[in-house]
């Protein structure tokens, strides 16, 4: 019976684990936490249900799929999630991408010109991703859809949103800013696309928490003959001759025919890899340098507010506040006011499902991109200016946020806060990217970015997480699992 070992337990790690197993083989994940999922997991304080990192997903028919596979559909309620889009010159839950259209028309009649020219480009480009939507795709549907996306990528596959953007608006105005900063920042203009149908179409959560989605995944796993281990650290993926023949755990070893590093890709190489030497100098060079994808500051709070006084501040659990002012700068990591100057996310799992909080009470988190290692990694070490940093950022974000609930603070009984080391420190995912390496065309890691690249120059080592996509996210995990435990066999 072949023997493998999975290092991590999120949505990738927990997919491959399941398929594995299926097949009979015996399947061992390490996972470094006291709980599974990853970033698809979530935390409890003081009764308040919070998410550790996503709180929504996309291609819904691979992932719906990928849970019938392996039995656990019906045990995980997915809700439909839409968004609430906010700024000081429109307000409006738009159903369908025509009627967010509209809100921006009627908000910016001077700029209808420019708006038809814009979304004359992104129609064409949405109207190539909405065939994949279909739960049953026609053969000639698909093959016309694929050579659509292919035209839109040689056409805007190199060209960051960004630049886009710019052909349209000019810069640093209200709409340039607004646009530009859709998705993530400086992501390849192509993506759109998908982007547009994912907010609108295909954009889904789960009822109880992504942490309940990574717990029945895990059971299921443990039930048909896995093994978890949970606190458990992997020091070292073990190698001979070129090929990876198992992992070293608190100074235990544990022999396995093949390993799966559902985790960070910069770590598997460059910190867990035995033996770096026998990776190839100019891969293991671009590992280092390479860019990988933004994270987030987020503010968790747990407040004394019931569930129908917070809905009638959100309306809906997730809120999209554009507040975005001149001089915003995702790139320069030295703006000491970049928190001041942003937009944020608003989103209440107690919303969403209101046993996430106690009775009459409301959970919340305010979330915003950080710039890269801002403000010398957020006080290069020193814990008192990492305070205090952390403590500004979180003002910032609060103050905005009060905007849509008007004395906010006033109603805060828990309150805590994650910036982008705190992400790195739970999930090991370098400067706590939060969709594996970088979207920007211009800092690419692979070739191509719809690729799913799971094997590596290490015989017998595959990479089954979001980092085996460039874009990564849930759909780029699941994607990764299939292939690994296809070339396992």
């Amino acid at each position: 019976m072949k023997k493998i070992i999975i290092i991590g337990s999120g949505i990738g790690g927990l997919t491959a684990g399941n398929l594995l197993v299926q097949k009979g083989y015996q399947v061992t994940i390490f996972e470094s936490q006291k709980t599974p999922g990853g970033y698809t997991a979530g935390f409890w304080r003081k009764g308040f249900y919070f998410e550790s990192g996503t709180f929504s997903f996309e291609s819904s028919n691979m992932i719906f799929k990928a849970m019938r596979e392996l039995g656990v559909f019906d045990k995980i309620e997915f809700v439909k999630q839409k968004s609430r889009w906010v700024s000081a010159d429109f307000d409006g839950t738009p159903e369908t991408f025509d009627d967010f259209k509209n809100i921006f028309f009627s908000a910016y009649p001077d700029e209808k010109q420019n708006l038809n020219n814009y979304f004359k480009q992104v129609d064409r480009m949405v109207r190539a991703f909405m065939p994949f939507m279909a739960e049953k795709k026609h053969f000639f549907d698909t093959i016309s859809s694929g050579f659509n996306i292919f035209q839109i990528y040689r056409k805007y596959g190199n060209l960051p949103i960004s630049d886009f953007t710019d052909r349209f608006f000019p810069e640093d105005t209200v709409l340039n800013r607004f646009f530009r900063n859709i998705g993530y920042p400086d992501m390849a203009a192509w993506i759109l696309g998908g982007a547009v149908v994912t907010l609108f179409y295909d954009y889904w959560t789960v009822k109880n928490g992504m942490q309940s989605w990574a717990d029945t995944l895990a059971e299921q796993f443990k039930n048909s003959g896995g093994e978890l281990k949970l606190n458990a650290h992997v020091d070292k993926i073990l190698t001979s001759n070129g090929k990876a023949i198992g992992v070293c755990c608190d100074n235990k070893t544990y022999e396995a025919d093949y390993i799966i590093s559902a985790c960070d890709y910069k770590k598997t190489f460059l910190k867990l890899l035995d033996s770096p030497a026998s990776m190839p100098t100019d891969l293991l060079k671009k590992i280092q340098n390479n860019a990988v994808s933004e994270g987030f500051f987020t503010v968790y709070l747990g407040l004394n507010l019931s569930h129908d006084q917070l809905q009638s501040s959100l309306k809906i659990p997730h809120v999209m506040y554009f507040d975005d002012q001149p001089g915003l700068d995702i790139h320069n990591s030295n703006d000491e006011n970049y928190f001041d100057k942003t937009s944020i996310v608003l989103y209440s799992p107690s919303l969403m499902n209101p046993s996430l909080a106690p009775v009459n009470k409301s959970s919340l988190m305010l979330q915003a991109v950080a710039p890269y290692r801002w403000m010398n990694n957020w006080g290069g070490g020193d814990r008192q200016r990492y305070r205090q940093l952390k403590e500004k950022a979180k003002n910032a974000v609060l103050k905005k946020a009060s905007v849509i609930i008007p004395g906010l603070k006033d109603m805060i009984e828990f309150e805590d806060a994650a910036t982008p080391l705190t992400y790195e420190r739970y999930t090991h995912n370098t400067d706590g990217a939060t969709s594996a390496w970088s979207w920007n065309p211009n800092n690419k890691f692979y070739k191509k970015f719809t690729r799913v690249y799971v094997e590596t120059p290490i015989q017998n080592l595959f990479i089954g997480s979001c980092w085996a996509n460039q874009i990564g996210g849930v759909p780029g995990a699941v994607g990764a699992a299939y292939q690994c435990v296809k070339k396992i066999g």
